[in-house]
């Protein structure tokens, strides 16, 4: 079902596709690239994007930093055909990266990067991008994995939405991925999130009872010129009119596709989950003070953080919240066909992503053989 709006509002025009699937996912993910022997960052999207295959090169897209490139799957509806796209297109990455003796890798921040050695990319929208942020825009890249959940409905699309936003710190504590910063360890499982905070419109959004109220709200900003169009409401989740999905943009990007696939499972189900039983919906109108609490302890503690209940008024552990949570999702993951993906979730909290790059860092290679094992395992 369309949702009514006026000229001014065509942005917000939910697509219409009844015969569509149901709950299919697009994937987007953030990587680097990188120039050996140093294995530095290599401001080099210029060089990299007119060689790209022409059947793929649609879905490389340049990012503000030019050492940045997003990989973004067609649609699908399954995880395993999600991750299969990934895979291709991280093929393609590195054959392309080869004859130009660069190198690609995957990770929330590349870990000694500093910002006097940074460039914004060319095109139309980094532009836009860097004259709104101004020097903002060149603080060091961060590198983030982003998953889109498709609904025909626009109403059910901002209830999901809104439940949502209580999986965000679950989701970032399973997804930190970024110890470092500047060389140096920054005692957070995810510099990536206070880096990224520096950006105007991000963090977890309020409450919207209704599409029409978030439509209205952006539609005064985009009105008064704030900013072009909704993609520049960098929220940690999301609604997206123009491909009619809710976006969840949290999570740090990965290290290996298999860390990927259990977290775009995880988020597939929960948002099946979130529309069938609306589990968090009693959490979802909790004060705001209690998610943005819930995002910091996340960012800082990984897998060890035990995140605000506002319902229960304590502090529940992750591996708490997890065991409650899990046995709950498997009949939605069992239908949507990502059963095996989502039990990894229990991998990622066994071996979190910021404890592996702790432990590779400590090797004689020090950061740039961390960057080194990053690209290798590409």
């Amino acid at each position: 079902m369309g949702t009514e709006v006026t000229h001014t509002q065509s942005w917000a025009q939910w697509p219409v596709r009844p015969d569509a699937p149901a709950w299919t996912i697009g994937v987007e993910e953030e990587v680097m690239l990188v120039a050996a022997p140093g294995y530095n960052l290599a401001q080099a999207v210029d060089e990299v994007m007119p060689r790209l295959p022409i059947d793929l090169a649609s879905r490389v897209h340049r990012e503000t930093h030019a050492a940045a490139v997003e990989l973004a799957t067609e649609v699908h509806t399954t995880v395993d055909s999600a991750v299969d796209d990934l895979r291709n297109l991280r093929r393609a990455m590195r054959q392309t990266c080869d004859p130009l003796e660069l190198q690609v890798a995957s990770s929330g921040t590349h870990p000694f990067a500093v910002s006097r050695e940074i460039s914004v990319t060319r095109g139309e929208r980094q532009a836009a991008v860097y004259g709104s942020m101004r020097e903002l825009a060149r603080r060091e890249p961060t590198f983030a994995l982003h998953v889109h959940v498709g609904f025909h409905d626009p109403e059910a699309a901002i209830k999901v939405f809104n439940r949502m936003r209580v999986h965000i710190p679950m989701l970032l504590a399973l997804s930190a991925n970024s110890p470092f910063w500047q060389g140096r360890d920054t005692g957070l499982a995810s510099s990536r999130t206070p880096l990224f905070q520096a950006f105007p419109r991000v963090g977890i959004p309020r409450r919207f009872e209704s599409f029409q109220e978030w439509v209205d709200t952006v539609d005064m900003l985009v009105t008064c010129e704030a900013f072009p169009d909704p993609t520049f409401l960098w929220w940690d989740v999301r609604v997206q009119p123009r491909v009619g999905t809710i976006e969840v943009r949290i999570m740090d990007a990965q290290v290996t596709l298999d860390a990927t696939a259990a977290l775009v499972a995880l988020v597939q189900s929960l948002a099946k989950m979130e529309h069938e039983e609306a589990w968090a919906e009693e959490a979802s109108r909790s004060a705001v003070e209690v998610h943005d609490e819930n995002r910091f302890l996340a960012a800082r503690d990984g897998v060890e953080v035990a995140l605000i209940d506002p319902v229960q008024r304590r502090r529940v552990p992750l591996r708490e919240r997890l065991d409650t949570l899990l046995p709950l999702l498997r009949p939605h993951a069992q239908d949507l066909g990502c059963i095996d993906a989502l039990e990894s979730v229990n991998d990622l909290f066994d071996t979190p992503g910021a404890g592996y790059q702790l432990r590779v860092a400590r090797r004689a290679e020090r950061l740039p053989g961390l960057v080194r094992q990053l690209c290798a395992e590409f």
